[in-house]
């Protein structure tokens, strides 16, 4: 059955036209928009998961730049009056629903846009594409194999596509990057070095969050991780072959010294350096605060809750079919933020610091550090695009939104094959922890996997 199922999947994507890496000649946006009887109609959208990311990114600041192209004919979410306010914040005059069946049926869009909780985006997903439907969907695509195995399926039976938004792809620096290895500046990739610091900010706020429950994010190796681990795949050209990993939960959690259920609601307020007022931020409080009596969620969760079982500490062994070794860390209570990341190649290394949470007014640029083998070394400065990321969100929505035809060289734009790569890695690891063993990617899906170069 599983070679059937791999031979039905090479057959999918020759028909379909995909690229290596699962970019289409046929953007799905652009599908949709010439299929519409009026090209000066509008792109049909509809959302569903009205949390922060969706409220900000995919919401008002679409509805600013790209009124003109899209309009929103629905919003979803579970939580009925979080739903309402999003619906002013992002500026717009669509129905609300609490049923996404319902919303894709009366609402008639072209592309839903699923910016859930982690665990459930696989759910809507299927939905979108058994309903007809393109899906945007923001990373990860889903929290494990099972449930990355269904969004595939369905997408192959439908028939319609999924893009997966990672605007990390899209930084001037990382595609400078990208760049820099295709020219083969230092040969043959052999290994890289890659370690990521989240700050006791950024880092704090996911175990604040739903995020610290590994059956809704899946952990933080394939919440955050997937940005770093689709990156590795990107830049090297390579599918991940084998997974080995260590985790531990010593920092957060049942490790501290505090314990409440809520910032807001703890008698430790004046003593935990952790302590945090959601309430300062007026969009968190209406977003929110104000709308925990639906759902009971509180944005504010205690980081030392005893029931938190994700790890705040990752170690990642990968080796990569083209025979590139990695060495991947995440650590979740640095001082500072950002990542370190090293190539190794057989004429010289690549390397880059980058500290994520300096203000770009005082740092408006990244530096790339090259060293041929015999030679001197030479620093590249690139500067910072508009916008969040390092430029990548402006870039990212200026394709998905503004110009989906726009030429592609860097292969940036990612489908489902790159969301499930991403993710594999992640999930290859989390089970490596629980197991004690190497986990080989093939394993988890019926993707193939391909080994493509080293270099150039």
């Amino acid at each position: 059955m599983k070679s059937e199922s791999r031979n039905s999947r090479r057959d999918f994507l020759a028909k379909s036209g995909s690229l290596l890496a699962g970019s289409l000649f046929i953007h799905p946006i652009s599908e949709a928009l010439n299929l519409r009887t009026n090209q000066d109609e509008k792109l049909r959208i509809a959302m569903v998961g009205t949390g922060i990311r969706g409220t900000t990114m995919y919401g008002r600041d679409v509805m600013r730049v790209y009124k003109d192209q899209v309009e929103f004919v629905g919003l979803c979410d579970i939580n009925e009056g979080r739903v309402r306010y999003a619906k002013d914040f992002i500026g717009v005059e669509c129905p609300v629903y609490t049923d996404c069946d319902e919303m894709i049926s009366v609402a008639k869009p072209d592309v839903l846009i699923v910016t859930t909780m982690d665990s459930t985006h696989s759910d809507f997903i299927v939905k979108g594409l058994n309903s007809g439907l393109n899906v945007i969907t923001e990373k990860p695509m889903t929290t494990d194999e099972f449930k990355c195995q269904s969004i595939l399926d369905a997408e192959r039976k439908s028939g319609k596509k999924v893009i997966v938004t990672f605007n990390y792809r899209y930084s001037p620096h990382r595609q400078k990057i990208y760049e820099m290895l295709r020219a083969g500046e230092i040969g043959d990739i052999t290994s890289v070095d890659f370690h990521w610091y989240l700050n006791t900010s950024h880092g704090a706020d996911y175990f604040r969050r739903w995020h610290g429950y590994r059956d809704k994010s899946g952990t933080l190796l394939v919440h955050k991780s997937t940005h770093h681990f689709d990156l590795l795949n990107w830049w090297l050209n390579s599918d991940p072959e084998e997974v080995y990993a260590y985790g531990e939960l010593e920092f957060y959690g049942k490790n501290g010294p505090y314990r409440g259920e809520t910032c807001r609601s703890c008698v430790h307020k004046d003593k935990c350096d952790f302590y945090w007022d959601v309430t300062k931020s007026q969009h968190l409080t209406k977003l929110y605060v104000d709308n925990e009596e639906y759902d009971g969620y509180h944005r504010d969760g205690c980081v030392f809750r005893e029931d938190i079982d994700i790890y705040d500490k990752m170690a990642v062994q990968i080796r990569y079919k083209n025979k590139v070794q990695v060495s991947y860390s995440l650590t979740t209570y640095s001082p500072y933020e950002g990542y370190r990341i090293a190539f190794n190649g057989t004429k010289g290394r690549l390397e880059a610091w980058i500290k994520e949470s300096q203000p770009w007014e005082v740092e408006p640029q990244d530096e790339i550090r090259l060293t041929k083998n015999f030679g001197e070394t030479e620093m590249i400065v690139v500067p910072h695009g508009g916008g969040g990321h390092g430029g990548g969100d402006t870039r990212l929505k200026d394709k998905l939104f503004k110009d989906p035809m726009m030429a592609d060289p860097y292969r940036q734009s990612a489908g489902s094959r790159d969301g499930a790569m991403s993710i594999l890695v992640g999930i290859a690891a989390r089970n490596s922890i629980e197991s004690g063993k190497p986990v080989k990617v093939q394993d988890l899906t019926d993707i193939p996997l391909k080994e493509s170069g080293r270099g150039a």
